[in-house]
Order: C-alpha cells, then structure tokens, then sequence
C-alpha cells in the first residue's frame, strides 16, 4: 500500500459524539468540548437572526450541545412565557437527522447529559418510533418526518427553533426540508406570531451556497478538533472490493492492539452480513490461531436494538469490528474506532425520467464521502484509513456527491409538496431545482396513479385519493397499492405484503444462494411469484409465534420480519384513520395481485424470447433475477419492484398478472405499451 502524501488532510465532516448514553458512558465531559468557548457568540448568532449557518469542525460538539444552549438560553429570558399551559407543546427546538440512528443515539447522549430519561425533555422521532411526551423540549428527529409534520402544518408552527443538521447530505427529505422551512420561515416574520429562528449546520458544505439561498444568512465557523489520520491506497484497482477489505481487516488484526476498533465501509445488507459471517468462521477454524473478533453489522434496516450494539465497549481482549453501509459515513460516532477499511463504493438509486424507471447500482463514492469514511478513524486519537482504490483512482472522483433530489424519482416529492398547497411545483424554491423532465415524469406517474389532476396555468390538485396516498410513509406506487386493495377486498394481505417489502431481505444469505437453500424455501414458494412468497413467509411467521427457532431452521431473518410486524401495525393504524374498507381475502391471492398490478403498472415486462423480457416502458431487455422464485419460468407478462443493474439487467421481486387488469386499470396507459393485449 502506497502512503497518501502530507497534503491529503481529511476534511472534517462530522458532528460531536452520538454514541448511546444507554449502552455506555459519554466519551467527553460536555464541558470539556470546544463549543463551550462560543457559547455565547451561537446564542447572540441565533436568535439575533432569522437564519443562520454554522460550519462546525468535528468534535465541537454542536449536535449535542447548540440545541441545549439555545433551550437554556431561551428559558432563561422567556421562563414564565414557557410555564403557561398555552405554551405548551410549542416552542419546541428540533433537530433534523438524515438518518434514524444518528436521531435516536444523539437523544440519548444528551437525555443522560441532563441526567433524564430519553422522552421526557430530551426525545426522538423516528420512522415507526418515538420517545417524546408532553414534556418534550428538545427533539431529535429524522428529516423525514419533520417532513411528515408538515403536511399537516406547513408553517411547522409548534417549533421556535429548527436546527437542520448535517446538511452537506443533500438527501431528498433535506432538500425538500430547505423550501419548506424557508416557507414557513418568511410566513411567519410576516405573520408577527410565534416567530422562528432557523439552523443549518454542516461540518462541510458549500456556505455561500446555502448563505445566497438563505437571503444572505450570516455565517459562523466553530472550531473542532481532529487527531491525524494516515490514508493509505492500494496500488491497483481490486476487482473483487469485498475480498480485499477481508485480507486486509486481518492484516491489521495480526499487527494492533485488540482494543483498536475497526470500520468497514460496504456497500449493502447482503455484503455486510456474509463478511460478518466469514469473519466469524475465520477465526472459530482456528487455524491460524487468531484473537478473537466481534462482527458487528450496521445498515438502516436493522431494529434499534441491534444497531445500538456498535456503541457497547467491547469485552477486553476482544477486537470490535464494525461492517457498515454509508449509514456510518456521518452523524455518529463509533466509540474505539482507530482503523478504517473504505471499499470506495456505495449502492445508490437513480431515475430515468424519459422511460420512468429507477435502477438500483453500486457506484463509486466521491472525495467527499471518501473524506467521510476517513473522519471516523480520528475521533478519539490517531488513526488510520486504508483505501481499497488506488490514490489516481481517487484523484479522477467527483468531488461531491450529486444531490438526491437531481437523480431520483421525484413522485414521492411531488405528492408532498402538493398536499402541502403548493399546486404548482416549478414554482417551488428548491435549493438546487430539478429539470423539467424530471418535474414532467413525476407529474405524470402521479396522474396515472390517480394521485393529482390538472387544473389551470401548470396547477395541479389532489384528487381524494392523492390526499390518502400523501397520508403514507411509503412511495406512491405503494400507496395505490394500498388504496386499490381496499376496493378489492384484500387490504388485510396488502398491508403484510407494503410492510414487508418496506424492510430489506427476509432471507438469510441471500447473496449465496445454495441448492439446499432453494429447496429450503421451496415450501414457501407461490407459483404466481416473489410478491405472494412474501406473503406466505410472513403469514407462516405470524402462524409460528414469530419464534426464533422457526427463523433459524427456515434460514428468515427475523429482525427484518419483525421490523415489517411494526411498520405494518403503524401502516394500519393509518388505514383505520383514512376509513378504508380492512378486509382479508382468504386465498383469493388473485385479488392481491391485482391490486399490485394497479400499483406497479409502471413497472411491466413481457417476455420476449428464451430468458429475455422486455420493459413496456423504455423497450430495454432484461432477465429475472436468479433469486426469484419464477428464475426459469416464462410467464407472459410480470409486474416488478425493483431493476438492478450489474452486468445484466435484472428485475427482482415479481409476480404475474394477467394483461386484461392492466389495460382495465390504466387503459390510457398501455393502449400503445403492451403488446400482449
């Protein structure tokens, strides 16, 4: 491996400490963080403006501590204001979070900091959890689902301060977030009622960016700190990432301390859980007389729980590993990480707005994530950080990723937007705005969903079903599913079948998938296809008493099916809300298909020859994913979730439908599409 050379300092990128105060003790006395020092100068900053930007170097502490100096701050001066029983329940100050770990971790660390309990000052708001109560001042919360409150509220009004943290993500929540706040924020200064002090924070971003966009919002630079990191490359390209990182993860085991953690970045579930895996039969052979190491997975779609052992001290005398996805590039903070192994890749989405298909693909990182990636070996002490691309490999990145909002499906946006009053969304003020294609292509699948309706000059409006849909947590496909399973009699099987494909993959090792692992499955295997096996999984889990043994013999992994029993519960709780007609059909699972097919209609392929089929949409050849259960099969037409580009073109989690049901559905939208017809 080649040394990086003197100049290439990591960028700082990274908030203060967001281990769990639950699990372990706060690495740093919140007194002893540089922040303290500007205390202050934030306080004066913030409230003497209506927005303000913050670049905060890793380690000050602003995550953790800017939300309480401005709570005490504002208690102070406003303390008997606050006491009144109409005050309460408002003048809260949240706190955005790209992801739900960081949100939920960081609660924590603060609760214990003010020696409570989290959800009593201190909560969180995450998808499908929270821990806040009438007592809630302070509330740490995903992006999304600030967003999710204001569909009710635009004017986000039961919030005095709105703190949006790690901005250089750019995620589509955080991007939406910015003209919404923004909004409410010239809404109410005009208004004279309750007003609003705005936050945006970063370790890195482009200030004047967010300045300009902000009406020229002043900017302050907190001083952090950061221990030396030493970045070391390969010295050529490594075809097989996985591998690499492997070897060398037991390079560093053989050669460092025990209690010297490390990082693996990866891509995917998938990848994550076959390393963790390897690594444990690796040193359990015993061959090379190995100490021992624990594998720790970390990815979204994993409980709460389990993320939350990777901030557990490890044992004495035992390596802490920890196997990520981008979910651990920033926002938290692993305690003992010393040694970082970046793969250089990350697994994105992006759209297509001329044939309207997403495909999902691992692609290369950019310098800034790789910068990220590296940040995590220097939080406590001098680190380490080795790449698995070589140093010109990194040099020909682009330097910042591109902002979700630009390569995504813009639907799930739109909808939201809309429900929120805005009828025409060109108009919206979108910090980076979309092309018109892709504004066009989001218009379009929402009519065809039934979702909006033209109106006048460019509007559009809710139609009664698109403000049911816009209720949902779930992209708009799902939502239809939903609202059509309702008209079919089939909701029960629907609301199991949205939840489950809301959690990542039910089976164990699926990325090996073995001859004695398809036959495993094969008692579960519904001969209409992936959608229906799905199903019969989560019913046969439920009829099991959700056992892990059960979960164990069958090769399911049950954190996930359980993680769907919850989002189901939550996805129900909302159908009661909206009226829809709950009822179960039995085994008429042709009923549920149905429903799919008005959901997914977008997402069609014929068969065309051998193992070929053909998108309706952009006319492209693909083939059925060999983890399907209709692998070998030729139906004539199939509905899809997702298309996955690696070397081919496959389409995965399927099921057959009859082309009459499409063309009932949606008749202007295949008279010219399908041939099967």
């Amino acid at each position: 491996m080649v040394k990086a050379p003197p100049d290439h300092s990591p960028m700082v990128v990274d908030s203060q400490d967001l281990s769990s105060s639950t699990i372990m003790n706060p690495i740093t006395s919140p007194n002893q963080l540089p922040i303290h020092s500007m205390r202050k100068k934030i306080i004066q900053t913030v409230f003497s403006n209506d927005c303000c930007i913050f670049l905060g170097e890793t380690g000050c502490g602003k995550t953790t501590q800017i939300p309480r100096f401005l709570y005490e701050a504002r208690e102070k001066k406003f303390k008997n204001l606050l006491n009144k029983k109409s005050q309460r329940n408002k003048n809260l100050i949240a706190c955005t979070q790209p992801r739900r770990v960081a949100a939920i971790s960081v609660a924590e660390r603060v609760a214990s900091e003010v020696n409570q309990n989290c959800g009593e000052l201190i909560g969180y708001s995450v998808r499908f959890d929270e821990a806040i109560s009438r007592r809630t001042k302070i509330k740490y919360m995903t992006d999304g689902m600030l967003l999710r409150e204001a569909l009710l509220d635009p004017y986000l009004r039961q919030y005095s301060i709105i703190i949006l943290d790690e901005a250089h993500e750019r995620t589509l929540h955080t991007d939406l977030l910015f003209g919404i706040v923004k909004q409410a924020l010239e809404y109410r200064k005009k208004s004279q009622k309750n007003s609003l002090h705005v936050l945006v924070m970063s370790a890195t971003m482009n200030v004047d960016l967010f300045s300009n966009y902000f009406n020229q919002a002043p900017v302050l630079y907190l001083q952090g700190r950061q221990y030396p990191i030493d970045v070391f490359h390969v010295q050529e390209t490594q075809t097989d990432y996985i591998h690499a990182s492997l070897i060398t993860l037991f390079q560093i085991h053989r050669t460092t301390p025990l209690n010297e953690g490390i990082l693996i970045f990866l891509t995917g579930q998938d990848e994550i859980d076959s390393i963790c895996k390897t690594i444990k039969q690796i040193v359990a052979s015993g061959t090379e007389s190995l100490e021992p190491i624990i594998p720790l997975p970390l990815y979204a779609n994993m409980t709460t729980v389990k993320q939350m052992l990777v901030f557990k001290q490890t044992p004495e005398n035992i390596r802490k590993v920890i196997v990520s996805t981008n979910i651990g590039e920033t926002s938290i903070t692993i305690p003992g990480i010393r040694h970082v192994i970046d793969c250089g890749r990350v697994k994105t989405k992006t759209y297509n707005p001329q044939t309207g298909l997403e495909i999902l693909q691992v692609q290369k990182i950019s310098q800034a994530q790789a910068w990220q990636r590296t940040g995590r070996a220097g939080r406590e002490c001098p680190g380490t950080c080795y790449r698995m691309y070589p140093e010109e490999e990194f040099e020909q990145l682009p330097s910042t990723p591109i902002p979700e909002l630009l390569r995504c499906n813009l639907a799930t946006a739109a909808l939201q937007i809309l429900a929120m009053g805005i009828t025409n969304i060109s108009t919206f003020d979108f910090l980076s705005k979309p092309d018109e294609k892709s504004i066009a292509a989001a218009l379009r699948e929402l009519t065809y969903l039934c979702a909006i309706q033209p109106s006048n000059d460019n509007t559009y409006e809710l139609t009664d079903d698109g403000r049911k849909m816009a209720c949902f947590p779930l992209d708009p496909k799902l939502s239809r599913c939903l609202l059509a399973s309702s008209g079919l009699n089939c909701l029960e099987e629907m609301l199991k079948l949205v939840s489950i494909m809301s959690v990542d993959t039910i089976f164990l090792t699926s990325s090996n998938i073995n001859e004695k692992m398809k036959m495993q499955r094969q008692k579960f295997t519904m001969n209409e296809g992936d959608h229906l096996t799905l199903l019969n999984v989560y019913k046969t889990f439920i009829s099991n008493k959700k056992t892990k043994e059960w979960c164990q013999i069958n090769k399911i992994n049950r954190r996930n099916l359980l993680r769907a029993c919850a989002i189901r519960k939550q996805l129900r709780r909302i159908c009661i809300e909206l009226q829809l007609n709950i009822k179960s059909c039995g085994t008429k699972y042709s009923l549920v298909r149905q429903a799919l097919a008005q959901g997914l209609f977008m997402n069609v392929a014929e068969y065309l020859k051998e193992n070929d089929y053909r998108t309706i949409n952009d006319r492209h050849i693909v083939k059925i994913h060999p983890s399907s259960v209709l692998f070998g099969a030729k139906p004539s037409v199939v509905v899809f979730t997702e298309l996955i580009q690696t070397t081919k073109r496959f389409i995965r989690d399927i099921t057959v439908v009859e082309p009459d049901w499409l063309i009932e559905s949606n008749p202007e939208y295949f008279k010219t599409r399908l041939s099967s017809k």
